[in-house]
């Protein structure tokens, strides 16, 4: 089994829209979704992430006061699955309720490092 990393981008513009009943209500569909996966080791980890953060470029020498993004869509948060390959790793993103406030998914493979 391999490690794969799904990035969570955008989202916040419906969500910050939504009533605290209703973001109860989908924080319950994710975790239906995630006790839902194949087997519990299916799902390694994960966690939504802060909107402040740093970016550092040029080598480090400049620091940037906030995230970088491709134009509005932040990423948001991330999971951690384990899956036989890159097709088993995106079916099981599939079901991700994040869709539901048109969040996108970027699922790569984590390289073991040696």
């Amino acid at each position: 089994m391999n490690e794969y990393l799904v990035i969570i981008r955008g989202g916040e513009e419906i969500a910050a829209t939504k009533s605290a009943e209703e973001m109860q209500e989908h924080m319950g569909r994710w975790q239906d979704w995630l006790s839902g996966m194949p087997s519990e080791e299916t799902f390694v980890g994960g966690e939504p992430l802060m909107e402040e953060g740093k970016t550092l470029i040029d080598g480090g020498k400049t620091i940037i006061d906030r995230p970088l993004a491709e134009g509005k869509e932040l990423v948001g948060g991330y999971l951690i699955f384990k899956a036989k390959s890159l097709d088993e790793a995106t079916e099981l993103a599939k079901g991700c309720p994040g869709f539901e406030h048109d969040c996108t998914l970027e699922v790569r493979q984590i390289r073991p490092v040696e």
